[in-house]
């Protein structure tokens, strides 16, 4: 038996996520004295291969194949599948993000696996296999007991961190036998945006709400973010209203972040909005009313208007730089 690790990759690169992925794992294949392999698809150097090491990756197999260089959750649950398979892997672990939410499902009902998504920690308890989440928008957590042979979970981000380890590392080639119709769909064109921090991956957001009173006030929230290499985010009201794009709406109908850092200059603190922002490390709220919600929920605080705070927090930041 093994543990089986999804190593996405983002054109060629690997991001945070998936280091903290393959230390979870490691230490997960430690606990059930197994084998982990980690499995990278699409192509990928060597070099960059081999960082996976710095965190316990000793086995990488690669499906080095052009054609898969964008994500198609049909292939990838195929080709994961596929080695699990051969490999006899029972648990099989990816990140609960865009690709580990399309592929985990696919491949739990290909195995006929039971699955946990959005995992916060190591499992509460080997066996029975039982790991813990968060639910109801991250006011409870719930304990599942996965009872099936084979088990898929996706791990949230940020809920363990960087473990170095270093090991050697053995690269394996994996070229599976496709059929043909799996690839009947393709991308023809990709549009990128270019010189901004993407929100879902993003270690220090900036977002603000109505407090702004006005999106012609938004320049002060966008020289903040660029001085901390942040991207921006907003609450849903802001996004309703045409301030900023959909996109940017963070919160239980926008995207759920998990930044280390993130900023609330001008947000009440609505619960549908600090369900998106719940997992973040630490939490800044600027508002001018001291009883707004968001600061039951902050780790700092400032009271005060944000056109006058965040030009002074930029500046600092340059001036520490």
């Amino acid at each position: 038996m093994s543990v089986i690790a999804f190593a996405k990759n983002w054109n060629g690169k690997f991001k945070n996520s998936t280091f903290e992925l393959v230390s979870y794992t490691r230490n997960l294949a430690s606990q059930l004295n197994t084998q982990l392999i980690v499995v990278s698809i699409g192509e990928v150097k060597e070099e960059e291969l081999k960082s996976l090491g710095k965190y316990g990756a000793e086995r990488i197999i690669s499906v080095n194949d052009p054609q898969m260089n964008t994500l198609t959750s049909r292939v990838y649950a195929q080709v994961i599948s596929k080695l699990a398979e051969i490999e006899g892997a029972d648990t099989i672990v990816m990140s609960d993000n865009e690709s580990g939410k399309a592929i985990a499902p696919r491949i739990s009902v290909k195995m006929k696996a039971g699955m946990a998504s959005a995992v916060l920690e190591l499992p509460v308890s080997m066996n029975p296999f039982v790991v813990k989440k968060g639910v109801f928008s991250g006011k409870a957590f719930e304990h599942v007991q996965i009872d099936s042979p084979v088990k898929v979970i996706t791990i949230a981000k940020n809920c363990f961190g960087f473990i170095e380890n270093q090991v050697d590392v053995s690269i394996e080639e994996f070229s599976p036998n496709l059929d043909a119709a799996l690839f009947k769909i393709q991308v023809l064109e990709e549009e990128k945006q270019t010189n901004k921090v993407n929100l879902a991956d993003a270690d220090i957001v900036v977002s603000a709400g109505r407090g702004m009173r006005s999106p012609d006030n938004w320049g002060v929230v966008e020289e903040l973010a660029d001085a901390l290499g942040a991207a921006t985010a907003c609450s849903r009201p802001v996004s309703d209203e045409g301030w900023r794009g959909h996109e940017e709406h963070v919160g239980q109908t926008g995207k759920v972040i998990a930044p280390n850092l993130y900023f609330a200059a001008g947000i009440s603190g609505a619960i549908q909005h600090v369900a998106g922002i719940s997992r973040s490390k630490c939490i800044v709220a600027i508002n001018t009313d001291p009883e707004a919600p968001i600061f039951g929920v902050a780790d700092y605080g400032i009271v005060g208007d944000v056109m006058e705070v965040l030009p002074k927090l930029t500046e600092a930041v340059r001036n520490s730089k």
